[in-house]
């Protein structure tokens, strides 16, 4: 039976590279997949899914406005699907987490989501807001922070390695670095605004 899953992580903890594995286990058994990665992810060249360990491959690319549902449908008309693989989910628009999820419950392909679930400042993204309500299965990849601890936040950094704490926050091509909650001090850089009283 199809379903929607939702792999997410830090920075550098191998989504990209469990794409390509997935990818992979599918091809190996002569079934096809479908790979898409978004436009605005041109850190390894438009179109291209690639992992820090040196795999990659072409991927379909998707802008903010495409209709993933029937582009699917229409790949699935032509040769049969196995699988739909997504690069970079945070990426997605609602509504196109919203078509990923048609493409399961009425196409019966598995959807597999590789993505972050938040920002530099530890604020989610729309698609990954969504991705992380509506997927059947959320699986966390796990990395480690300097400090030892498990990451799950990831810290944006200048050329000089110093901290970013403004900024939009779709920001490609800077520096991040993968932090536990402590170290990445959510009260100082969060758009929530708080301050443990000084009595405390």
């Amino acid at each position: 039976m199809a379903k929607f899953y939702f792999y997410y992580a830090a920075m550098n903890a191998g989504k990209s590279t469990n794409l390509l594995q997935s990818a992979h286990n599918y091809e190996e058994r002569y079934m096809k997949t479908i790979i898409f990665t978004p436009k605005l992810d041109d850190r390894y060249g438009v179109g291209k899914v690639a992992s820090r360990i040196g795999l990659d491959r072409e991927a379909e690319i998707f802008e903010g406005e495409d209709d993933l549902y029937v582009w699917t449908a229409h790949e699935h008309q032509r040769e049969k699907l196995s699988c739909v693989l997504v690069d970079e989910a945070q990426f997605l628009s609602p509504k196109q987490v919203l078509q990923l999820t048609l493409i399961v419950d009425k196409l019966k392909i598995p959807v597999l989501c590789y993505g972050l679930r938040t920002d530099f400042r530890g604020e989610p993204f729309p698609g990954s807001v969504y991705l992380m309500a509506w997927a059947d299965e959320l699986v966390e990849l796990k990395t480690i922070c300097k400090s030892g601890k498990k990451a799950t936040f990831n810290a944006r950094l200048d050329e000089d390695g110093n901290r970013v704490t403004e900024g939009d926050q779709v920001s490609i091509g800077l520096n991040y670095e993968a932090q536990a909650r402590d170290i990445f001090e959510l009260d100082k850089v969060s758009p929530i605004d708080y301050k443990i009283p000084e009595a405390n």
